[in-house]
């Protein structure tokens, strides 16, 4: 400390006073959500706080500096991130996710303060002017996520690479075959035919658009993505698979508003998140134009199961920039205005939040793995994603919608009695499936 002493003596108890402000705000604002639970957070300052009813698995957590501190209580949605990153906010007991599903499960029964009220409504408010996703910067917005090395998501995705929500069927199933069944559950709801052509936006690795080709002998699949790690994974899946497939299969790397032609199945997973608000007109416009008059598409995304709100700054600056989860009353309306009718609508619930639970484990499992592609700083940043992913689905609104479309009423059967009965005719295929899966991933892989 520097300046005379009378100086350093009033710079002490400003310190000291500013200290005490902090953490009597941080008591206030947890005591005021933790009710149930066992919480401890130490200060800067050396102050223990506890925090709810002393039930359940602890959780002690402490903050390096006063501004760390601060800064949570300011914007907890953009730096708790940051400050877990950083190492300035550490969980000493328990894990991340342990203390990020206490909050959003507590929180549920609370008021936000003022303060974050009035920035939630603000970037409410501004969430269409920053997703105005043009075809350069859609591109950008991809490769900064899925032109990581590829080798971090073989260390806990299912050897067919999916990325994005998987479908069990019952609680104790594993994410590798609850991954075949979502594909299977997608093909159903298409009712694939021989022949066929079908279009895949948003392909990732390929596995979707591998399944569907299967399903489609004499038929042709083209997949398409922007980025070119997926892509190049891809094609090579295609040019190494032994005596081919049922139908032709292609990977192109397009935009998906450049596409021309007809199809009779248009299947999209996981790629709607990053079409931006702005674009939605433009994405069903162009998939009513590219879906043949008979023919069926199947929306396969994130959603919010209450009012639109908007993306965590710290998801759109560090893991999906551009990123946006809509309400189901923001993706209606757009599908209306393009021309095409909903024929049938699921909502999976809970479906995510077991899919990050496994990803995480797995992640948690391999950290040293990932640590020697990045650091540790990036580890921490992944750690925090799929933690807060898996809490959000768990405790707050997040969903995954399954939007069945068509051109005309009469192409749908009459009940859903046919999702069921086609997902049993290739159920006695979940284990050769898998084994093929398990398979050409080694090849790949080698």
């Amino acid at each position: 400390m520097t300046g005379s002493p009378a100086e350093n003596r009033s710079k002490g108890k400003s310190n000291v006073l500013f200290s005490g402000v902090v953490d009597w705000c941080v008591k206030r604002a947890l005591s005021s959500i933790v009710t149930r639970g066992a919480l401890t957070v130490t200060t800067p300052s050396g102050r223990v706080l506890t925090f709810g009813d002393g039930t359940g698995k602890p959780v002690r957590v402490s903050f390096t500096d006063d501004r760390a501190e601060w800064a949570l209580l300011i914007d907890a949605d953009k730096r708790l991130g940051e400050l877990f990153m950083d190492g300035r906010f550490i969980v000493e007991q328990g894990t991340l996710y342990d203390f990020v599903a206490m909050m959003l499960r507590e929180g549920q029964n609370s008021t936000h303060p003022l303060i974050a009220r009035i920035i939630d409504h603000i970037r409410t408010k501004l969430r269409i002017f920053r997703h105005r996703n043009l075809p350069g910067r859609s591109k950008a917005n991809v490769a900064h996520h899925y032109d990581l090395d590829g080798r971090l998501y073989e260390l806990f995705l299912d050897p067919d690479r999916q990325y994005s929500c998987a479908y069990f069927e019952h609680a104790d199933q594993s994410l590798d075959d609850a991954q075949i069944a979502k594909k299977q559950h997608l093909a159903a709801k298409l009712l694939i035919e021989p022949n066929n052509s079908i279009l895949d936006i948003g392909c990732g690795w390929g596995g979707l658009a591998l399944h569907m080709a299967e399903r489609a002998p004499g038929g042709y699949v083209l997949g398409v993505t922007l980025s070119e790690e997926q892509h190049e994974y891809a094609s090579k899946r295609v040019a190494d698979r032994a005596g081919g497939t049922p139908a032709e299969v292609q990977f192109a790397l397009r935009d998906y508003r450049s596409l021309t032609g007809r199809f009779d199945r248009i299947v999209s997973v996981g790629m709607f998140e990053h079409v931006g608000l702005a674009s939605y007109r433009t994405f069903f416009r162009k998939c009513a134009e590219l879906l043949e008059d008979d023919g069926i598409m199947v929306l396969h995304t994130i959603g919010c199961s209450a009012t639109p709100g908007f993306t965590t700054p710290w998801l759109d600056k560090y893991i999906f920039p551009g990123g946006y989860i809509p309400a189901l009353s923001e993706i209606v309306p757009e599908i209306e205005a393009a021309g095409l009718a909903i024929t049938d609508v699921e909502v999976l619930r809970l479906h995510y939040a077991k899919t990050l639970e496994a990803w995480r484990e797995r992640f948690m499992a391999r950290w040293d793995d990932a640590a020697k592609l990045y650091d540790e700083r990036f580890c921490r940043m992944w750690e925090y994603y799929l933690s807060t992913a898996e809490a959000a689905f768990r405790y707050e609104d997040l969903v995954v919608f399954q939007i069945q479309i068509a051109k005309r009423n009469d192409i749908i059967p009459l009940t859903r009695n046919y999702i069921a009965e086609n997902e049993a005719k290739s159920a006695s295929k979940l284990d050769v499936e898998g084994s093929v899966q398990r398979e050409a991933n080694d090849v790949l892989v080698g």
